[in-house]
């Protein structure tokens, strides 16, 4: 795998999420708390952007049809899941691992 710069950390504040392209792959970056998680942008049930979705804790709502996401380990409440990616700071730079 290989380790792709996304971000700085100053561009995702506590609490919000972000779309970043990571060698040609849509990610959704959140910042929960101050710890960076990652997992793929695409909701399981129709597509939705889950980087643009409302972010509480370390769940993410689908701004779509409302399914939630838990960002630490891209599993739904559904039973559904996303691809989850590991995640690295270095200084104030993010990292993915794809």
């Amino acid at each position: 795998m290989a380790k792709t710069k996304v971000a700085n950390v100053k561009d995702i504040p506590a609490g919000q999420g972000r779309v970043v392209n990571a060698k040609g792959v849509l990610i959704a970056l959140f910042n929960a708390d101050g710890k960076f998680y990652a997992i793929n942008n695409s909701c399981a049930h129709r597509g939705g952007p889950l980087g643009e979705g409302d972010l509480e804790g370390t769940t993410v709502t689908c701004p779509l049809h409302g399914w939630q996401y838990d960002v630490t380990t891209g599993e739904s409440d559904t039973g559904a899941s996303v691809s989850s990616y590991k995640v690295t700071v270095e200084g104030e730079e993010i990292f993915v691992e794809i």
